[in-house]
């Protein structure tokens, strides 16, 4: 089965993550799309994330009625910080049937070359990648890379996690089910 994996902290997850995943999955060669929850991304600060479980839920809460999008917490049991290349190793061991490519947003592209182990990436796993604001898509002879056309929306999960913090409306930015969900919890008030 082709598989796209979305690494990400999904902190929280927000209806830009689902326009990407529903694009990609959209791609006559992919059959399944899985987020694969970060527990600690080795590039980001860990004071504001929310717990795994907690974003493991919400995003099950998002996705609950689409049978072409998947969450996967494999990371939650492997060494922290999480590296993607580690992980895809694991992954190609649990699952050999399975032929994994890779999603990253156009910004993460340009510096996959400080990732760890940047060339076994580029060598083993066909990259999907969507551009995002700011970030142009370049050529890269190197990697065998699809290009999503998927709707720009400049949300990220820090300008959500900032209007939950100033009390201000979130609908339509989430799920509902997920809007509802993180106001009954009081996540991100604080």
């Amino acid at each position: 089965m082709q598989i796209a994996l979305f690494f990400g902290s999904f902190n929280p997850v927000h209806v830009g993550h689902l326009i990407i995943a529903q694009s990609i999955v959209d791609l006559p060669n992919i059959e399944q799309l899985w987020f694969v929850v970060s527990p600690q991304n080795p590039f980001k600060q860990k004071k504001s994330l929310l717990a795994e479980r907690q974003r493991y839920n919400l995003l099950q809460m998002a996705i609950e009625h689409n049978d072409q999008l998947k969450v996967t917490d494999i990371e939650f049991g492997l060494p922290k910080p999480s590296y993607t290349v580690d992980t895809l190793a694991y992954m190609g061991e649990k699952y050999p049937q399975h032929q994994f490519h890779l999603v990253m947003g156009s910004d993460n592209l340009t510096h996959l070359h400080k990732w760890k182990n940047a060339d076994i990436l580029k060598a083993n796993y066909p990259i999907i990648v969507y551009p995002r604001p700011a970030h142009p898509v370049e050529e890269h002879p190197d990697i065998q890379l699809t290009v999503v056309e998927a709707p720009l929306l400049n949300i990220s999960s820090t300008f959500i996690r900032q209007r939950i913090k100033a009390e201000k409306n979130i609908n339509f930015y989430l799920p509902e089910s997920v809007a509802q969900y993180v106001d009954e919890m009081g996540f991100y008030k604080k």
